[in-house]
């Protein structure tokens, strides 16, 4: 059974931090793996992606501020937010590509207050 769990999203003042994180299970051949997110409103966006090698590709709107990483023995990615901004607010989506098909995430909320 295929799963993609995301978790770390929350509340959080302007300038502070949070660690999201994706879980894959049920899903072999992964390659690319990738944040995206959607604000109320809005369409849903590229945050961060990362190879299966580690190439990492960054949004211009976090770049310097998120780190993007993933463990690929246990097929977990993670997104490292800094300096948050109350604009860096949205359900923040992981996304896992094969060669064959991608899966979505459930999302998590991420809520930045001023």
């Amino acid at each position: 059974q295929v799963q993609l769990v995301e978790s770390g999203g929350g509340l959080v003042q302007a300038g502070g931090s949070l660690r999201l994180s994706c879980v894959a299970s049920g899903i072999s051949g992964i390659n690319a793996m990738g944040w995206y997110r959607q604000a109320p409103g809005k369409q849903r966006e590229l945050v961060a992606t990362i190879t299966s090698g580690g190439n990492a590709n960054y949004a211009d709107s976090v770049k310097g501020r998120g780190t993007i990483s993933r463990d690929n023995a246990k097929n977990t990615m993670y997104l490292q937010m800094n300096s948050l901004k109350p604009e860096d607010t949205a359900v923040y989506y992981c996304k896992v590509t094969t060669p064959w098909r991608a899966w979505w995430g459930q999302g998590t909320q991420v809520t930045v207050s001023s």
